[in-house]
């Protein structure tokens, strides 16, 4: 992975090519539906908003502030009072703020300056296991990107893809032990290969070079597939090995429980 200073760049650039499509928006647009059911664009945005804050406060809290520390300890436990519902329910009540975006410029850049100020070598609490600074800063920029993606789709925009993502195919090749455990199923012994193109044309590889299960393609469509934004066949993605095949039918780059992904185009 790269040094953190250059993953929290490109997740101040991912939210500021998120925050270039939102802008200019009139209200009747921010009531938008999105591919995710329920959710419109100002739900995206309210959500992104909420856990950008909700960083912010436990990365804060691994720096030594003991009020960010006390604020991200009752989150924490609201959230274990309601698994399944606080993320709609965060995401509908700060759909409803009046400040929804400056709300959100200002929560982001409160995030991104926290991680930059972590100690190196300390954890930062999370919902799940705790994680470094440059697992959060990856973490964001995932999900920055899944739900732009949404926002984009629908607008009707095509967006052009960047090398930023490659955070967001390394979570999605990290994570493939945990798609099999949220799905109650027994991960693989055997290491898969992943071989991915990037936007830039440069090769990105996980896994050893002979492994028999193996995944290749573009990035994008890697990425789409773990984050569950695009139907597996409607991907240009080449599978040789039945574990690997049944993966990227499960493959999930977030957490929580399995998400029900998109309908085949």
């Amino acid at each position: 992975m790269a040094d953190l200073h250059s993953l929290v760049d490109d997740l101040r650039a991912e939210g500021d090519d998120l925050d270039a499509l939102v802008g200019e928006l009139t209200s009747e647009q921010w009531a938008t539906p999105t591919p995710a059911a329920g959710w419109t664009i100002a739900h995206q945005i309210g959500h992104l908003s909420w856990t950008d804050h909700v960083a912010e406060r436990t990365t804060s809290a691994a720096s030594g502030d003991t009020e960010a520390e006390t604020e991200f300890g009752v989150t924490l436990k609201k959230a274990w009072e309601d698994p399944t519902g606080f993320v709609d329910a965060a995401a509908e009540e700060e759909s409803r703020n009046p400040d929804l975006l400056s709300t959100w410029r200002t929560r982001r850049r409160a995030m991104t300056e926290a991680l930059t100020q972590v100690p190196s070598g300390t954890k930062i609490a999370w919902f799940g296991p705790p994680m470094s600074a440059a697992s959060m800063a990856t973490a964001r920029l995932m999900e920055t990107w899944a739900h732009g993606q949404d926002v984009a789709d629908a607008l009707g925009i095509t967006r052009t893809a960047t090398d930023r993502i490659h955070g967001v195919a390394h979570i999605g090749v990290r994570t493939r032990d945990f798609a099999y455990v949220v799905n109650q199923q027994a991960p693989p012994s055997e290491p898969f290969r992943i071989e991915l193109t990037a936007p830039s044309g440069q090769l990105w590889a996980w896994g050893p070079e002979n492994a028999s299960q193996r995944v290749l393609g573009p990035a994008l469509d890697f990425c789409l597939l773990v984050t569950q934004r695009a139907h597996r066949d409607n991907l240009d993605l080449q599978v040789e090995g039945a574990d690997a095949l049944h993966w990227l039918t499960i493959a999930q780059a977030f957490a929580g429980p399995p998400g029900v992904g998109r309908e085949k185009a």
